[in-house]
């Protein structure tokens, strides 16, 4: 029986980029569910017009975001098989979800996430903050945990029930790396595969601005040094 395949986009006054999001996303996919969070533009508007389930949340935050994506499809009477992450923004590539998805249909992979790796990121793609961000957190879960990580990337996939399992709870900034963490130590399966990242459209909520950075890097190394001492 071929997967059922749902997609979680969370959105933040994403007007100008989320249709031209869903229009790119493979027609494999069975439901495109994107979460306004708290939204003052026509992000909802555009995103149904261009089919997506429109749903809304208005407590401020990636995370909350995220966690209204699955207390909807956990009320859905037929569950998917496969979860993907996609930001609204138009920074990543939806084409290549089937990249995404395949190491978990071909070779049983739990989760995968896609690497925004140099070669294939746009000039500019990613600000200073993202890069040493990334670096330092990936660096501190390699000593700290043995992780392969490179990336933090939100375009991302994982089997529905192993993200069940991992009882997510960061409601901000900390929800990529709280899913990596957990899936270390529930020792679930995962890889990387590399993605084309461009410039987004619009202004980042989060590195586009220092308050933004600042409160991400905390939750992010909050989230590290509190599984290394568990």
């Amino acid at each position: 029986m071929p997967e059922i395949i749902k997609v979680i986009i969370p959105a933040y006054n994403e007007a100008d980029s989320i249709a031209k999001v869903i229009a790119e996303i493979p027609d494999f996919v069975d439901e495109i569910i994107v979460v306004s969070n708290n939204s003052t533009d026509k992000t909802e508007e555009n995103a149904a017009q261009a089919g997506a389930t429109v749903l809304k949340e208005s407590r401020k935050g990636y995370g909350y975001a995220c966690l209204k994506g699955m207390d909807y499809i956990s009320n859905q009477e037929i569950k998917p098989d496969i979860i993907v992450f996609l930001d609204g923004d138009y920074s990543d590539f939806p084409s290549e979800m089937d990249k995404i998805i395949a190491p978990i249909i071909n070779d049983n992979i739990d989760m995968v996430i896609g690497a925004r790796v140099r070669s294939l990121r746009e000039p500019g793609s990613m600000t200073f903050p993202q890069r040493f961000g990334n670096k330092l957190a990936t660096t501190l879960m390699k000593l700290f945990f043995n992780a392969n990580f490179t990336d933090l990337g939100p375009f991302r996939a994982i089997k529905y029930d192993k993200l069940l399992q991992l009882n997510m709870q960061d409601k901000t900034y900390g929800w990529t790396v709280e899913m990596q963490l957990k899936a270390i130590r529930q020792k679930f399966s995962y890889i990387e595969v590399p993605v084309h990242y461009k410039n987004r459209i619009g202004v980042s909520k989060v590195s586009g601005t220092v308050k933004g950075a600042i409160f991400a890097g905390v939750k992010i190394l909050g989230w590290i040094f509190k599984y290394s001492i568990k």
